[in-house]
């Protein structure tokens, strides 16, 4: 390989000051090649060096410049800390700036995406953006390098890390490195044996690392001996395809560093250190300036071999920047004298042949090895840089960077000879010679290899060592192994003073033969005199004749006389067809000049076969079908009229032979049609042959689709559901979707109707066919979960949760949900908020199974989990429902809600508040502290204590009003509340330290008065009992209820009959019979009678026997359980349990049951205690109402204010004592019936 200079421009100096050739970028089809000079811009034309364009956008030096690759556009960036992007034609169409200026601009090779890098962040740009996206970097950015898909930026950084950022600018990984910089990043290509993504990462620490995109490091990091300042990957093709070189510079010296990437391993090659730098076809060379010069020396082109091929120049100033010409072989050099140079890199061919047999090499590290008359192929791998090779009969030389290898066929016999070696491809070791042995030609004989140096020819045995030197006249031009003796052979050598001299390898003494006047090329000996002179006419006519006759030899040589291959390959495979078919016959025939009567009649049928295949090639066809006919095969003569395309003699001979099928003639003339890309012409002829679903598609990918529409009418056709569905695909992708439904209905695919009408966004077509067919839809979710994104982007964030419900998604709906309830708190619509932490506490229940339908006892560790999940929202839920109305009155211009309504909610907040920080720890601090924990997000407690505050002031509650304010003192508050907090606060000191006796909660369970805050932290409880305060849901006071369970061994069924039993039919069922015995009729099937001694006092009203048992029940667990066992004094709470007894004596409208979505949390029991007030349950999300509140909200809203579902149809009158209405209270959780 050597080099040439192709042009050169060197920009002059301007008042004493050099402009240094910072960066190239080369025009991805190479006619221009940008280069960043000084403060401008050059655009040369790649071909000759004519400067197109001087850009002076730029007020600072500009470091760095990149082509896009579509080639419309190139951007520039420097010290200015302007980026500018210029057109092809050097028009500046945009530009954009940094706080820093910019170190490196990487354009990606997918999209017109470019990185611009700066100190302290990087830039993404898009023609289709309005703004640059920015993003901040911990450390400088050194180097930047996109992905070959474009997916991944890697940036290099100053503190030795390195980050992967996706298309957004998102960091996908951090490598971790060392505090050394990084100064050079390089992906590795595309390689179609593994397409794993490789990143190399030179480092300062003198490292060099390979990464994969998830940054697992690949092997060790690799020790250098300097520091590297440049790295790229390059396939020098179309030598080099399967190997990757990897090349790395530094400040003065620069070393090159080869690796095999194949199959995701890395081969790497020992470390060499060259004279020069350079790149080809994208890809990297490096260069070394020698340390006993100033300037720089030569540039060197490098191999896989780690050995200079060729001297690229010699530069007189540093070089800072070199590039390739993508798909030419020019390299651009950047210097820094600002000289810009071109130059040609001209490659060789290293081959040898001998007889048939052709060597070359391919990918600069193989050897390729053919046959010329079997045209069979033998690749050998060296993976190292073939430099010379020599073929001679069963020996093959092939020359390395350091070493020589001698190879022989696997069918040697040892002595040099090979046994049966004409078509034999197997080759293997036989001697390796490790010396690195420079020379100009390479030739090898059976026992020994010679070498040409200059005027110097070296003979060496296959152990290396030399016998014997020639030394001739002149400088040697060419060598040809003439054959011979082995350890005998003879040599031709040709030199540059015109003279040739035949050599024996064993006589030192060369013989001269001729003399010309000029140097020598090429030369080679006549094997026969006697045919110089015969026409190629004769030649060809002593083939044929040959051939006729069964001589293959004689034809064969007659037709490489003529060098007709085509006929060689002909006269290869009717010797073969004769050898298979009479093998006896064609041994005797090598020898039998006639061959007429060589195996007998067989002999005859093959011959004739044979002769017929003669006229075939000859072009007399139909002396050729004759022949064939004759011969008992017409389907060949067939075969040969249709190979020839000529479908009316095939199909006139298939029927007056009548042989052959017409039909496959048929389907044959379509293919053949489908060949010349006649398509029109192909569908019809696969109509015709039946093949209708080829038809189909011809039509259909040529659009022609009324023709196919037609097709599929046929009655033949239509039959073919393969043909129905390619038309369906058709008519989809060409709009007509009218006929894609017919197609699809003829062949009852409903899930691909489905995905149309998903495709063209007819979810209502789609819904109702899902409805409509419900069993025949195999995955609901292809229906409804698109159906939910479309209904998320319409804001319709209901009906997309229901459609994800219907999809069974529930992790769908999860995800959802959350983010409705970020943006909800966000917006600062905590109503949605807590609406939406509802709808995921519904969501969560439902997933949790019962244990024991599964037959375990208890849930398991991830159900416990789903179940405290799903609770902490059901809180999350109340909470921010009671924060929207102190949000309302301290934020909104205007409210309507109630002084006390507001008290109540900001005393529930901060007790729940409390509650919810202490996790379950009591505080036994001073009795008026309340300990609040960290709110939810968008809850804020100092509006809770300035609505506290406020309302207490007006409520007379003194006491509360000094506690609300002294928190607010110890607040960050506004700024127009600071004043008025101050002063409310003093004026406080002055009134009595006491809270009105009205606003102090009771307890109904133990008639306990508390205080307005719960100063134990335990929640909105009693301090006494821990009985909770059951609040309506929009006035928030206390509501008179007691929460009761049945005792151990009564189901939640049982209790629920129970309590359904009314006490007057308990009273009803039981009569006196004769004898003082008293009978009861239970109803179930079961009777009993006692004495009247066993029960002295009767019952005469049963609402108050009923009344009596549940007070005797809460005055027993009041007596002997004791809810004080804490020694803070806050309460230990134990649900009051009932037996079957009391159940049963409670009146069914007095109780209210609370039930879950999931069994395996407990329905929870309520009492009335005051049936006067009366209590709405909403059987949803489980909250209590004030009737008549209950009844305002849902006529003003048309919903429950809390769960927002309209679960009553009209409003009724308050239900009557009857048994009909009480059973509808309890399952309907209300006295109003739907």
């Amino acid at each position: 390989m050597r080099s040439v200079l192709a042009w050169s421009d060197k920009v002059p100096e301007r008042n004493g000051e050099k402009f240094v050739v910072q960066d190239l970028a080369f025009r991805p089809d190479g006619s221009q090649v940008v280069a960043a000079v000084g403060t401008r811009v050059l655009v040369y034309d790649a071909v000759d060096g004519t400067l197109l364009h001087s850009l002076k956008g730029h007020k600072g030096t500009v470091y760095s410049v990149d082509y896009a690759h579509d080639g419309k556009r190139f951007a520039s960036g420097g010290a200015d800390n302007i980026v500018i992007i210029w057109t092809d034609k050097a028009e500046g169409i945009l530009k954009y700036t940094h706080n820093d200026s910019i170190q490196k601009l990487a354009y990606n090779p997918q999209s017109q995406c470019l990185a611009s890098c700066t100190a302290s962040d990087f830039g993404l740009w898009a023609p289709e953006q309005k703004s640059v996206a920015k993003h901040k970097v911990v450390a400088k950015i050194l180097s930047a390098c996109w992905s070959k898909d474009g997916q991944l930026l890697a940036l290099g950084l100053l503190n030795g890390n390195v980050t992967l950022r996706d298309k957004l600018g998102a960091e996908k990984r951090l490598i971790e490195r060392c505090n050394a910089p990084v100064w050079a990043l390089a992906w590795s290509p595309a390689h179609e044996d593994d397409s794993t993504d490789i990143l190399a990462v030179g480092c300062w620490d003198r490292t060099l690392a390979f990464y994969t995109p998830s940054g697992v490091m690949q092997g060790k990091a690799r020790k250098l001996t300097f520091n590297p300042t440049s790295l790229t990957y390059f396939r020098l093709e179309p030598y080099c395809l399967d190997v990757v070189d990897l090349a790395l510079t530094t400040h003065r010296l620069c070393f090159v560093r080869f690796c095999y990437i194949k199959q995701r391993k890395i081969f790497t090659c020992r470390w060499q250190q060259p004279q020069g730098w350079t790149l080809h076809q994208g890809r990297h060379i490096s260069c070394r300036v020698n340390e006993n010069v100033v300037l720089c020396s030569a540039r060197i082109f490098l191999t896989l071999g780690h050995a200079a091929m060729c001297r690229i120049c010699e530069q007189e100033s540093w070089v800072w920047a070199i590039k390739a010409r993508p798909k030419t072989n020019f390299v651009g050099v950047g210097s820094e004298d600002g000289t810009l140079s071109m130059y040609c890199l001209v490659f060789g061919t290293v081959h040898g042949i001998y007889q048939e047999r052709y060597a070359y090499r391919e990918h600069l590290t193989d050897v390729i090895v053919q046959h010329l008359m079997t045209e069979q192929k033998v690749r050998i791998k060296t993976r190292d840089c073939v430099k010379k090779l020599s073929v001679y009969r069963d020996r093959l030389a092939v020359q390395l960077s350091d070493r020589i290898i001698i190879y022989e066929l696997a069918g040697n016999s040892g002595n040099g000879t090979s046994t049966n070696a004409s078509y034999d491809m197997h080759y293997r070791v036989k001697e390796r010679i490790t010396k690195d042995l420079p020379c100009s030609l390479l030739v090898v004989t059976s026992l020994h290899f010679i070498l040409c140096q200059k005027q110097k020819l070296q003979q060496y045995d296959f152990t290396g060592r030399k016998e014997r030197e020639w030394v001739l006249e002149s400088l040697i031009r060419y060598i040809k192994v003439t054959g011979g003796a082995p350890g005998r052979e003879g040599l031709l050598v040709g030199l540059k003073d015109g003279s040739v001299w035949q050599i024996f390898i064993n006589n030192p003494f060369p013989i001269p033969l001729i003399q010309q006047s000029s140097p020598i090329s090429c030369l080679d000996i006549s094997a026969n005199v006697s045919c110089l002179g015969v026409t190629a006419a004769d030649w060809r006519l002593l083939a044929w004749e040959a051939l006729k006759s069964m001589r293959f030899s004689v034809a064969r040589k007659a037709f490489i006389r003529v060098r007709d291959v085509r006929y060689i390959e002909l006269v290869n495979a009717l010797e073969q067809t004769w050898k298979q078919q009479l093998p006896q016959a064609a041994t005797e025939g090598s020898s039998n000049q006639e061959g007429e009567d060589v195996g007998g009649e067989a002999g005859k049928k093959v011959k004739a076969l044979l002769q017929a295949e003669i006229m075939a090639h000859q072009g007399k066809f139909p002396l050729a079908a004759k022949l064939f006919a004759d011969c008992g095969e017409p389907a060949r003569a067939i075969k040969m009229f249709a190979d020839l395309r000529m479908w009316d003699e095939a199909k006139r001979f298939a029927t007056a032979r009548q042989a052959g099928d017409v039909q496959q003639l048929v389907l044959a003339q379509a293919r053949w049609a489908e060949d010349v890309q006649d398509w029109r012409a192909a569908a019809e002829m696969y109509a015709a042959s039946g093949n209708y679903v080829r038809a189909g598609e011809i039509l259909g990918e040529h659009g022609w689709l009324d023709e196919l529409l037609e097709l599929t009418r046929k009655p033949d056709a239509a039959a073919s559901s393969r043909l129905l569905t390619v038309a369906a695909n058709f008519f989809l992708k060409g709009g007509q979707f009218a006929n894609a439904r017919d197609m699809y209905l003829k062949l009852g695919d409903l899930d691909a109707l489905l995905q149309m009408h998903i495709r063209l966004q007819e979810w209502e077509e789609a819904v109702r066919l899902a409805d409509r067919h419900r069993d025949s839809v195999r995955r609901p979710d292809e229906v409804f979960v698109p159906y939910a994104q479309w209904l998320v982007t319409q804001d319709r964030f209901d009906d997309a949760l229901e459609a994800y419900t219907r999809a069974q998604r529930p992790d769908q709906c999860c995800n959802l949900l959350c983010q409705l309830i970020d943006n909800a708190v966000s917006e600062r619509r905590f109503r949605s908020a807590a609406y939406y932490h509802w709808r995921l506490c519904e969501q969560q229940m439902k997933t949790i199974t019962d244990p024991k339908q599964t037959g375990e006892v208890e849930l398991n560790e991830e159900q416990r989990a789903r179940l405290a999940a799903a609770l902490e929202n059901e809180l999350l839920s109340e909470l921010y429902y009671a924060y929207a109305m102190i949000y309302a009155f301290t934020d909104e211009p205007f409210t309507t809600l109630l002084p006390e309504s507001l008290f109540h909610a900001a005393r529930f907040l901060l007790n729940k508040l409390a509650a919810r920080g202490s996790n379950g720890r009591i505080g036994g601090g001073s009795s008026s502290t309340v300990v609040v924990a960290p709110p939810p997000p968008g809850i804020s407690l100092s509006n809770i204590y300035f609505t506290l505050g406020h309302h207490a002031l007006q409520l007379e509650s003194y006491k509360l009003a000094r506690q609300a304010y002294d928190k607010l003192l110890q607040m960050k508050l506004r700024q127009d509340w600071q004043p008025v907090v101050e002063c409310t606060a003093m004026t406080l000191q002055a009134r009595p330290y006491a809270d009105r006796e009205e606003l102090l909660p009771v307890d109904y369970r133990s008639s306990t008065v508390n205080p307005l805050l719960n100063p134990n932290n335990t929640g909105d409880v009693c301090i006494n009992s821990g009985h909770p305060f059951i609040r309506s849901f929009v006035s928030f006071e206390n509501l008179p209820l007691v929460e009761f369970q049945p005792e151990p061994g009564i189901s939640d069924e049982e209790a629920e009959q129970l309590i359904l039993t009314h006490p007057s039919d308990s009273a009803s069922n039981t009569k006196r019979a004769g004898g003082g015995w008293r009978e009861t009729d239970y109803g179930n099937g079961s009777q009993s009678m006692k004495l009247d001694d066993d029960e002295p006092e009767p019952v005469e009203d049963s609402a108050k026997d009923g009344m009596d048992l549940f007070e005797q029940a809460l005055n027993k667990q009041a007596t002997y359980g004791s809810s004080v066992g804490h020694r803070s004094g806050a309460a230990q709470y134990r649900v009051l349990q009932l037996d079957a007894r009391t159940l049963r004596a409670l009146r069914p409208n007095e109780v209210y049951i609370v039930k879950y979505p999931t069994r395996a949390v407990r329905p929870k029991y309520y009492k009335n205690m005051i049936p006067e007030i009366k209590i709405h349950l909403s059987p949803h999300c489980r909250r209590f109402f004030h009737e008549e509140d209950f009844e305002f909200e849902y006529l003003k809203a048309g919903h429950c204010p809390c769960c927002q579902v309209a679960e009553l149809a009209a409003l009724n009158p308050p239900a009557n004592d009857d048994d009909q209405d009480a059973a509808d209270t309890l399952l309907n959780g209300s006295k109003l019936k739907k």
